[in-house]
């Protein structure tokens, strides 16, 4: 990229020093050839006719140059200023003010020399203005006005081209034609371009040939070889050159890089990698089941490569279909019927896989198909017997003996084995059992008399079973009929009863009847209706048959009365006209109303006439009512009674100490000798003539009665009551269990004293209860209530 540099800054530094030269010289000439063109004088006259002067400048230039990127020793000298005014004595002195002046510019006060004493760009700044002015040395008085110029900077090939978007991406079809426009690359370059050649750029491709071509000037990057593949290869790295001067020997070059990327068309053809192919399939596999696959390979890509399948030819066209995985571009074959193995065992098919989407462009390149053979062979499967039939319908005649023939079913193995068969009826379809099959010929026999009229038709199966093999099986439905017998004899249709008023007219129509038979009525076949033998000389109605299945009753006298007979009964014989002919006899209830004179009928009734005296509908309501009263008093009595015995405060936790017994009946005490047998409750110790006191704790221990168990130095309550318990229940002179026992006593021995609190409700209470503290559990309560009590009392 910077070939030529030497040479480069060789011609640099002799323009350089070239334009020193030129610019030393040309201010100087330039200030002298206008120094006396300057001067100019110029009279004006005013109103009060003065004549005004116009001063001349005595010192006028242009523009300066300077070369940028000087790197020399020396500052460059830009220029030379110089005044009319200036007598060369010293007095002028020069000044410059303006862009970089005293940074970048200098100037020499007496000469008038300007030097750039840094090295200039271009590219930073093109140029700057200057304002230069000349002044008395002593008194730095203006000797002229201040005048601006400009310093431009000369360009030099300074910079390289650069490509500021780089690096770059296209995409062009593959088999383009030669000269398919890929995409453009610009560079640019920061020297000035209307300065020689520095800003003038040549295109050129170091890398990607022969594929790619680039136009010199434009940059234009174009294919240069035909029929570029992009299943041969895809991408392509283009290395891209733009070099200033005109692309000449010297110039600054830039490069970016191209990556070409061919996209993708439709000019490959499906192709199948193999030209037969083999496949099976069992002959248990039922419709729409999935056979085998195939693929056609089609390098292309997206839609370029979907590929479609058929079947051109072949003997299984009409068994097999082929259908299109459009995930995996596969033609996937399937049973559109079931094969058979034992008919037909191989099957040939021509299979075509085409592109769905084609490209003009390359039509003339195809064709774009492919075909293969496809072969399937069909396997022998265990399959079940098949019947002859896919389901049978029989009949039967109703009341046939047990063992008739209803019909015959046939199955056999279609297999190669042809295994023998065994028949059977599944439970579930016949549950009551009323047919047999014959394991071995597949007779169907009743078991039992059938009744049409309870079931006209049944439906079973029947199941063939393979002996041998598998043992698998298969069922078949069988539809039996039940064909009438005239087994059944006519009755009326209806049993309602006729009523007649005791005033009717002789010879009048009172009821038309019918019959129903639950045996089939055949074509032209009706009922027949006549009045039983026994009633034929009834001398009060008479039967009229209208032979379409219908009989007419007429009345044949006048004058009923329900007092007298109000029903009457007729036997009707009815007769169905069938193979065997079946009658029976029916009997017609004919009930005597009252009506009045417009044949209303106004009574059916006979109790009125009976019960005279039976209870009216109000005097059943009155006595209901009566009833309903006692109820509600008694269970308002029983309610009552029910809350007075309840308590009007329920305690949660009961408090000995709040409780308070009354005794409606103080009894006589041991002098009461009526009310108890003294002698079973007296005090043993009470004989001797001494009771101990209640109030007090005693002071003397007692003897141990005869068969007691000692309690002087006990304090074990329990035992005590156990011990009296147990004498109570061996003694045969102690009272029943129910009777009240009075103890005077508190024990023979008991220290405790009386516990009654009635005792005490005239003494101060000065007793001392720390005793009951361990008499144990039992009194734990009484020892908290009064021992607790004492205790806080004498603390207090």
């Amino acid at each position: 990229m910077w070939e030529g540099l030497g040479l480069q800054v060789f011609l640099m530094c002799l323009g350089a020093m070239l334009c020193s030269v030129v610019a030393a010289s040309v201010p100087l000439e330039h200030s002298h050839r206008h120094r006396l063109s300057l001067h100019r004088h110029r009279e004006r006259t005013g109103k009060e006719g003065q004549v005004l002067h116009r001063s001349k400048r005595g010192w006028v230039w242009n523009q300066f140059f300077v070369i940028e990127e000087y790197t020399g020793p020396d500052p460059v000298l830009v220029g030379r200023l110089h005044s009319d005014v200036d007598a060369g004595d010293g007095n002028c002195k020069y000044i410059l003010s303006g862009e970089g002046a005293g940074t970048i510019f200098v100037i020499d006060d007496k000469t008038g020399n300007i030097h750039a004493t840094k090295t200039l760009d271009r590219e930073e700044q093109a140029q700057y203005t200057l304002t230069a002015q000349a002044v008395d040395r002593d008194t730095n008085k203006p000797l002229e006005p201040p005048s601006e110029f400009i310093v431009k900077v000369q360009d030099i090939n300074d910079n390289p081209p650069e490509f500021l978007h780089g690096p770059y991406y296209a995409r062009v079809p593959e088999m383009s034609n030669v000269g398919t426009s890929v995409m453009q690359v610009t560079a640019t370059d920061a020297d000035d371009p209307t300065y020689g050649n520095s800003a003038r750029l040549v295109y050129s491709i170091l890398q990607g040939q022969p594929y790619f071509s680039v136009e010199p000037q434009t940059g234009i990057i174009r294919t240069a070889l035909p029929n570029m593949d992009r299943e041969a290869r895809q991408e392509y790295d283009v290395v891209i050159q733009a070099k200033d001067m005109g692309g000449h020997m010297g110039g600054l070059s830039g490069t970016t890089e191209v990556k070409i990327t061919l996209t993708d068309v439709n000019d490959n053809p499906p192709k199948f990698p193999q030209s037969v192919y083999a496949m099976s399939v069992s002959e248990d596999k039922v419709s729409g089941e999935e056979v085998g696959r195939l693929k056609a390979k089609d390098p292309d890509l997206g839609e370029n490569g979907l590929v479609s399948y058929r079947f051109i030819e072949g003997d299984g066209m009409t068994v097999f279909e082929i259908t299109t995985d459009t995930d995996t571009r596969e033609g996937v074959i399937k049973l559109r019927k079931p094969v058979d193995f034992e008919t037909k065992r191989a099957y040939t098919l021509r299979v075509e896989a085409s592109n769905t989407h084609l490209d003009p462009r390359f039509i003339a390149w195809g064709p774009y198909k492919d075909t293969a053979t496809v072969k399937v062979m069909v396997e022998d499967a265990d399959e079940p017997p098949a019947f002859m039939a896919t389901s049978y319908s029989f009949e039967v005649e109703e009341n046939s003996p047990d063992g008739s023939v209803v019909g015959r079913v046939h199955a056999k193995d279609t297999d190669v084995a042809n295994n023998p068969v065994r028949y059977m009826i599944p439970r579930y379809t016949d549950v009551e059992q009323f047919f047999s099959v014959g394991p071995e010929d597949g007779i169907i026999k009743t078991t039992r008399p059938l009744d049409r009229e309870t079931l006209p038709w049944h439906n079973i199966s029947v199941s063939a079973t393979e002996i041998g093999g598998h043992h698998q099986d298969t069922k078949v439905r069988v539809n039996i009929k039940v064909k009438d017998v005239n087994d059944n004899a006519p009755e009326f249709a209806t049993q309602n009863e006729i009523l007649v008023c005791e005033n009717v007219s002789p010879g009048k129509l009172i009821e038309t009847v019918s019959a129903v038979d639950k045996d089939e009525m055949v074509h032209r076949q009706y009922f027949h209706f006549s009045i039983a033998p026994e009633a034929v000389n009834n001398q009060n109605f008479s039967l009229k048959d209208n032979r379409d299945s219908t009989a007419s009753i007429y009345v044949t006298r006048r004058g009923f009365s329900r007092m007298t007979q109000d029903v009457y009964f007729l036997p009707i014989e009815i007769n169905d006209n069938g193979i065997p002919p079946m009658s029976s006899t029916n009997t017609l209830t004919i009930r005597v109303c009252s009506c009045d004179s417009k044949d209303t009928i106004l009574s059916c009734n006979v109790e009125p006439y009976i019960l005279p005296a039976g209870l009216s509908t109000g005097a059943l309501i009155a006595i209901l009512a009566c009833i309903v009263i006692l109820l509600a008093i008694v269970v308002l009595f029983v309610a009552l009674r029910r809350q007075k015995k309840e308590p009007l405060i329920v305690f949660e936790e009961e408090d000995i100490r709040e409780n308070i017994i009354t005794y409606d009946d103080e009894g006589g005490g041991e002098e009461d000798t009526e009310a108890f047998d003294i002698a079973t409750l007296q005090n043993p110790d009470g004989a001797n003539g001494f009771l101990p006191r209640k109030d007090i704790k005693p002071e003397l221990q007692y003897p141990m009665r005869p068969g007691g168990r000692p309690v002087a130095n006990s304090v074990d309550v329990d035992d005590f009551i156990k011990t009296r318990i147990n004498d109570a229940d061996n003694d045969p002179t102690a009272p029943p269990y129910d009777s009240i026992q009075i103890y005077g006593y508190e024990g023979r021995g008991s220290i405790a004293g009386s516990l009654s609190s009635l005792e005490s409700v005239t003494t101060d209470s000065d007793l001392d209860y720390d005793y009951l503290q361990s008499w144990g559990p039992r009194f734990k309560k009484l020892a908290d209530l009064y021992g607790t009590k004492d205790f806080a009392d004498d603390n207090s």
